[in-house]
């Protein structure tokens, strides 16, 4: 295997910030000119993105590509776990769906095999277009119970021969008693671990700086810096990221709209652009006596339509959103949201759920779906069809198995170049589509928005130029860790390794 430069960023659990620490050393690698790509060996998450050739990877890789300025691919994440219900998950390798499998089979059958395998050959493709990496961990190096037939951290550092950087996130408290039971349970490993960033801090930084004297004396490894928390850098996140940065929420913003708890839910980063539109509140709703009366309501995507049609019959959304849509309510339902919306689901295959069945679904669009084994991923630019929410393309990308087709009159809402897509009834008041990032496009959303603005007397806006904001977000994002951080030492390890 051809010897990489770069590093890899582990973790003392999960959620410490090593998303955004590989996003933001992606940029600044980028900017010294190196041919620098992500890599993220196994991923868990239903927040994907869609390659140029159809295939599904972890969002967060997706964005640290785009950090680097390169066409994400499939070898950038060759492993991605999608959970679905009764403790299983949709194993894709290479983007492309492989099997479901249960937490035992996975690990006991499939990761030294088909895993190592899969990696391998996309460390072999990386190779040919790029000679630095950024790889990610995941969860934390010192999972005993995992650490024989893990391949996501200390393996794939021996594998590649590269340093690791240790993160903590110090804002959870406990910091120090992590990061050094982490360099004690990694054995054999702890010389691969060349520095520590703790993260997410708050406070007066001169509190802290006995203590960092204190673990550079303690355990001989270096502390590379400490980056402050940060509030105000919005990246395309996995999923805890994306829940913390979308339901916090602000009272005093006019208009109020209910995004609909899916318990399975996916791409919530279809939701991330109304961050950024200052007249708006997005709040979760998980229960009928939640919802109240919302200016608009959004159902977002489901890795299991069936089961969280379910979820909302049993704590009784479905009947609050049937008086919602009758009282005049605007909705739009995105992918397994607008499965939902419709009159029927068949999946007598089971391909939705393991034991399948026909539901009858909330019958406030008149559509049916129904599921099969082929699953469409792909991008997608689309022509709107329907002149409510403007004129032009839009763009977006596929994930899913169902097929849907309207059972009585509805405009179509999108022109795909091989058919049509979505249905709106009533002037855009109730609508859906299967198009992921369908918000993300600055003009759609500001049509939509301005129906709402306008229905209840304020001021329309313009669009807001979400590329742009993401855009200064890398830049911050990279500045604030080259401000904070050892960066001559940092680039020591890029070129020289563990020797550094």
């Amino acid at each position: 295997m051809k010897q990489f430069k770069g590093l890899m960023v582990q973790g003392t659990a999960s959620d410490v910030g090593k998303s955004y620490l590989c996003t933001a050393f992606c940029r600044i690698l980028s900017d010294e000119g190196y041919s620098v790509a992500p890599f993220k060996s196994q991923n868990m998450s239903n927040n994907s993105s869609v390659t140029a050739t159809g295939g599904e990877i972890g969002r967060a890789q997706g964005a640290q590509a785009e950090a680097a300025r390169v066409e994400p691919t499939v070898h950038m994440n060759p492993i991605l776990l999608k959970p679905m219900v009764d403790a299983r998950s949709e194993v894709v390798i290479h983007g492309k769906a492989y099997r479901q499998s249960d937490a035992w089979e996975y690990h006991k059958k499939f990761t030294m095999k088909k895993g190592l395998e899969a990696v391998r050959e996309s460390l072999d493709e990386l190779a040919k277009d790029y000679d630095t990496l950024v790889i990610e961990g995941a969860g934390s190096p010192a999972e005993v119970n995992l650490n024989d037939r893990e391949i996501v951290n200390m393996r794939i550092a021996e594998m590649v021969d590269l340093p690791v950087i240790l993160v903590t996130d110090i804002d959870r408290g406990g910091s120090f008693a992590s990061l050094v039971g982490t360099l004690e349970l990694v054995g054999e490993h702890r010389d691969r671990i060349k520095g520590v960033i703790f993260n997410k801090f708050r406070g007066d930084i001169a509190l802290l700086q006995d203590g960092l004297t204190w673990f550079e004396e303690y355990t001989g490894v270096k502390v590379l810096g400490v980056v402050p928390y940060l509030r105000d850098v919005f990246i395309e996140t996995e999923d805890a990221q994306s829940r913390q940065f979308l339901y916090d929420a602000s009272q005093d913003r006019p208009l109020d709209i209910a995004v609909i708890h899916m318990e399975r839910v996916s791409n919530n980063t279809d939701l991330e652009p109304f961050m950024h539109e200052t007249d708006v509140n997005l709040r979760i709703v998980k229960s009928a006596e939640e919802l109240g009366n919302p200016h608009a309501v959004i159902i977002p995507g489901t890795k299991s339509t069936i089961g969280d049609l379910q979820y909302l019959m049993n704590n009784g959304l479905d009947a609050k959103l049937r008086e919602y849509a009758d009282g005049g309510g605007i909705i739009f339902g995105i992918c397994g949201g607008y499965q939902v919306l419709g009159e029927r689901i068949e999946d007598e295959e089971g391909i939705d759920i393991k034991d399948g069945k026909a539901m009858e679904a909330l019958g406030i669009l008149p559509v049916e779906t129904s599921f099969v084994a082929d699953k469409k991923v792909r991008l997608i630019k689309a022509e709107l069809l329907s002149g409510h929410f403007g004129e032009g393309t839009v763009e977006g990308y596929e994930i899913h198995l169902g097929r849907t087709e309207k059972t009585g009159p509805a405009e179509d809402l999108l022109q795909y170049h091989d058919g049509k897509d979505g249905v709106v009834i009533d002037e855009g008041r109730i609508a859906g589509c299967y198009l992921h990032n369908i918000f993300h496009n600055d003009e759609f959303r500001a049509s939509w928005l301005n129906m709402i603005r306008k229905k209840q007397g304020l001021d329309t806006k313009a669009p807001v130029d979400t590329q742009d904001i993401k855009e200064q977000s890398f830049e911050k994002l990279a500045e604030i860790c080259r401000e904070n951080l050892d960066m001559d030492y940092l680039f020591r390890l890029v070129e020289e390794g563990c020797e550094a």
